[in-house]
């Protein structure tokens, strides 16, 4: 792939146009197509798959005749959606309240959560700060322009094309600003010049709206979000696995389809031809019967197909897909009345995996905080089956050791953003009880100065 380096010294729409066909042809490219295929659950493997038939000489012919089922399993999709739910599904957290208003509130966790699920199947995703909102491109849209030096993040291209009869447009994004191009016919041009990232326009009556001025960040406003901390695809080492169970699974059903119908066998008919044999079996279908020659003989046959290996197979490669993904079978843990201690364990494998996700999730959001110069800390709150009334009585089985907040924080049925509400509406009823308190023991005690007062006026008359 091309680097920041290879930019250097080259006209920007020539350095474009070659760094697009060398990401395209480039594995990191197939990896991220493959990710796409088994996210959407066009597994390729099984999608290609041809059924051939081998002549007396070797020949191989493609087979016609017999079933040809796809079954194509959502495995990958599963362990995508559920690992990134689990991290992000309420949000991110900050220290600051005001912090989540800046980048956009309720917005900022929905592109957050799109670029989690980009990098998982993606192997990286992209989070372009766009002047007050984020922007996400995934990894088959993005070509990355990288340091040779550094490591880091100097440039990237977006790029779109509909199918290869329409334009090719692109947008070269650079530190100090993005230029767009378009490629028609394979004559490619400039289709808009260099602009800065954040513009100042004025807008006027006699003039409309006109950009007077333009500014950049600090620093490159795209920020990468890897899937795990080797930058590999997280397919890698699945596909084998969930091939061959969409291959078994297919095949089973392909046996099933050929041995649905019912074989008939005849005796002493040796003159019949195909013909013949083809009106027999649709008069059967038909009439359902059919008269027979002295001496021949009809005898319907069936086949039962063996399952039982298959099944069995099916299985354990299902426990070791789960296994080797360190995601949780929730079928697993769903089933019965499991217990507290029971359910934690189980989720400690993706606990494990979503450790090292979580890491790369906050250094993508650090980098967007220095990008806007905002100093805090994100924070996550998994979101994971639990056994609700144990947890909930353990909390209040040791309500009298900790606080309020603490209380709320830790009872299952609460989110994190209902806490600070509860605890002002709580605030606030405690307050309104304390000053009626207050003015009622006011009330009695100006009464009963007024009582003393008059005995201490009689007494001196």
């Amino acid at each position: 792939m091309k680097t920041y380096q290879d930019s250097l010294g080259q006209k920007p729409i020539e350095f474009v146009r070659n760094a697009i066909n060398d990401y395209k042809s480039s594995e990191f490219y197939a990896w991220a197509r493959a990710g796409d295929a088994y996210v959407t659950q066009q597994n390729t493997t099984i999608m290609t798959y041809r059924k051939w038939l081998y002549t007396m000489t070797g020949k191989a012919v493609p087979d016609n005749y017999s079933a040809n089922h796809k079954c194509a399993t959502n495995f990958f999709n599963r362990f995508c959606t559920q690992l990134n739910q689990y991290l992000l599904r309420n949000g991110v957290n900050f220290e600051d309240s005001n912090t989540k208003d800046k980048l956009g509130g309720d917005d900022f966790d929905r592109k957050i959560k799109k670029a989690g699920k980009a990098s998982l199947w993606g192997i990286v995703s992209y989070c372009f700060w766009n002047r007050d909102h984020l922007e996400v491109f995934n990894s088959l849209e993005f070509v990355p322009i990288w340091d040779e030096e550094t490591g880091a993040l100097r440039a990237g291209i977006k790029f779109w094309q509909i199918d290869d009869r329409k334009p090719l447009r692109a947008t070269y994004y650079e530190e100090d600003g993005y230029t767009e191009y378009i490629w028609d016919k394979g004559e490619g041009r400039e289709f808009a010049p260099k602009k800065s990232y954040v513009q100042i326009v004025r807008i006027s009556d006699f003039n409309g709206t006109e950009i007077i001025d333009g500014k950049n960040y600090p620093t490159f406003p795209i920020v990468p979000m890897w899937s795990n901390p080797h930058h590999v695809s997280e397919l890698m080492g699945l596909k084998e696995e969930i091939d061959a169970f969409d291959l078994i699974r297919s095949g089973f059903a392909n046996d099933l389809d050929d041995v649905s119908q019912i074989y008939w066998i005849l005796e002493n008919a040796g003159g019949m031809g195909d013909l013949d044999l083809a009106r027999f079996i649709e008069r059967l279908r038909t009439v359902h019967s059919i008269n027979l020659d002295d001496g021949v003989k009809a005898e319907a046959h069936t086949l039962e197909v063996p399952y039982n290996a298959r099944e069995s197979y099916l299985t354990r490669l299902e426990n070791d897909l789960y296994r080797d993904a360190m995601i949780v079978n929730m079928e697993a843990v769903s089933a019965g009345n499991t217990t507290a201690t029971a359910i934690l364990a189980s989720y400690e494998p993706q606990d494990d995996k979503a450790d090292e996700f979580q890491d790369c999730v906050t250094e993508t959001i650090n980098g967007i905080l220095e990008l806007l110069g905002i100093e805090d800390t994100p924070t996550f709150t998994r979101s994971r089956i639990i056994n609700e009334l144990e947890v909930t009585q353990m909390v209040l089985s040791s309500a009298q050791y900790l606080d309020d907040e603490t209380i709320l924080k830790k009872l299952p049925f609460i989110s994190a953003s209902e806490v600070d509400d509860i605890l002002g509406r709580m605030e606030k009823e405690e307050m309104e009880r304390f000053d009626g308190q207050g003015e009622e023991t006011d009330g009695q005690e100006v009464e009963t100065d007024g009582i003393q007062g008059q005995e201490n006026l009689q007494e001196s008359e």
